[in-house]
């Protein structure tokens, strides 16, 4: 073999292990990887290790990703969060978005929770940090104090409602935002209508968390507003029985199931005694939605005193303006709870 048919050969067998060198080198990179969809979530102080882990049910091939993740040094900056994987993703765009640190935004909700504590499990299911960080962060007395609260009250100042956050939240970020997201529910016009009330914002929350646990029914809240609204208005007793059954729960324990007061519970010695004490409870009995609180600020007009649930409009109530209608409406009521064998 002469001079140049060996440079030909030696320069074809280069140009050859050259190709596959950047075949190989082109595939790490730009060849797909992911295998199937999902959310990638990842902890605060992770490090590349653990991202390994908890990306490799969505990798075809691990050494390639690790090899890009390398190159690119996104060991050095990995951002914790929730991550939207989708399916063939190449190593090159995957590390780009983990790098980027451009999350999911989670959708963050809760309803009328009844403390603290159910509050905090909630939301721990939904961003990273436990229900005993954010129980924490939500009972701290400092900030309570700060924001204008007192420990009664504090838990009126989440709206329940849907919010955006990022995943890996702080408990102290989220009670922020709750704040600030409070201070915007109040605005001009609710202010201006809890005014005319003659209500403090604490005693509309106080009042709607009442009608809240009053019905079930959203139409007939107004109404259910605007009956404890005419008693308080004419410094009556509200004699509203969800406030015994608060202050019979905070002395037999959350668990306790009542379903019907008795006589004998309305003697209970507590501030929130709606039948022995004038005006509303110190606080909030529960955590009332929005319909409940525009309820309050937006009554309609009618001169009803008493109500009482009704037997054939489940769920709803029997309203009476004299007491002599509303003793016949809780007779049957009461007949009607001796039939279906409901005694406590």
């Amino acid at each position: 073999m002469n001079l140049k048919k060996l440079f030909i050969l030696i320069f074809s067998l280069l140009i050859i292990i050259g190709g596959i060198l950047g075949y190989n080198f082109y595939n790490r990179i730009y060849k797909p990887n992911t295998i199937k969809e999902g959310f990638l979530y990842i902890p605060t102080n992770s490090n590349f290790e653990n991202v390994e882990n908890l990306i490799r049910p969505f990798l075809k091939r691990v050494k390639p990703f690790t090899w890009v993740a390398n190159k690119k040094k996104y060991p050095n900056s990995i951002k914790p969060g929730k991550y939207y994987i989708s399916k063939d993703l190449n190593n090159n765009n995957l590390i780009n978005l983990l790098r980027s640190g451009k999350q999911t935004v989670v959708k963050l909700s809760f309803n009328n929770q009844d403390t603290f504590e159910k509050l905090a499990g909630r939301i721990s299911e939904q961003i990273e940090p436990d229900s005993i960080s954010i129980l924490n962060t939500l009972t701290n007395i400092s900030f309570i104090t700060k924001a204008g609260f007192k420990k009664n009250t504090a838990i009126g100042m989440y709206i329940p409602n849907t919010y955006e956050f990022y995943w890996n939240t702080s408990a102290e970020t989220f009670r922020s935002k709750m704040l600030n997201e409070y201070n915007k529910f109040w605005n001009t016009s609710r202010l201006e209508k809890a005014k005319s009330l003659n209500l403090s914002k604490n005693e509309v929350i106080t009042l709607a968390s009442i009608v809240q646990k009053e019905t079930s029914n959203i139409s007939e809240r107004p109404m259910v507003a605007r009956l404890y609204l005419n008693r308080l208005k004419d410094k009556w007793p509200l004699q509203a029985d969800p406030t015994i059954i608060f202050a019979l729960k905070n002395k037999l324990g959350n668990n306790t199931v009542i379903k019907r007061v008795l006589t004998k519970d309305l003697e209970i010695i507590s501030p929130y005694n709606t039948y022995k004490n004038n005006g509303l409870p110190p606080g909030p009995i529960a955590m009332p939605d929005i319909s409940s609180i525009d309820a309050v600020l937006n009554p309609p007009t009618h001169k009803y005193y008493y109500m009482c649930a009704s037997i054939t409009n489940i769920g709803k109530h029997e309203f009476a303006k004299t007491l002599a209608q509303h003793n016949k409406n809780a007779t049957k009521y009461q007949l009607w709870l001796n039939k279906q064998g409901v005694n406590r």
